[in-house]
């Protein structure tokens, strides 16, 4: 319960951030596809990082589900949706709870955003990666 609560607490702070430039990216699919080359772009960055590249697998899913979302392959609920890109502004945004410029440990708090909406939405993930093994 209290690993619950704490997720929530985490992405209830990363909404107060950026819950208003989530919610003018997620109606331009644009904002959205641009949103996406960012986190890529931090991603190979982090790359090199073998403390970092473990736990950004969760930014991977999240950038494949938006794809498929935005291609009409794979519909993903508003509020999922929502959370995803929160996770993904959080991860690409220099401007957070602990600044980027700080080596890891500005990645780690990046990083705890992406893992904490990944645990709530951990069975619409499930469901994604099922889906996209069916289409092997």
């Amino acid at each position: 319960m209290e690993s619950s609560s704490k997720t929530t607490e985490l992405i209830e702070k990363a909404k107060m951030l950026f819950g208003k430039q989530v919610d003018a990216i997620i109606r331009q699919e644009r904002k959205v596809v641009e949103l996406v080359q960012n986190a890529g772009s931090k991603l190979a960055k982090l790359a090199e990082n073998p403390k970092v590249k473990l736990l950004t697998n969760p930014v991977q899913i999240f950038i494949r589900m938006i794809k498929a979302h935005f291609k009409g392959e794979y519909k993903i609920a508003f509020g999922t949706l929502g959370l995803i890109v929160l996770a993904m502004v959080y991860f690409v945004s220099p401007i957070d709870f602990i600044p980027d410029f700080l080596g890891f440990f500005g990645f780690a708090d990046d990083l705890s955003i992406v893992l904490a909406v990944y645990a709530k939405v951990k069975d619409e993930v499930e469901g994604f990666l099922e889906w996209e093994q069916s289409k092997i």
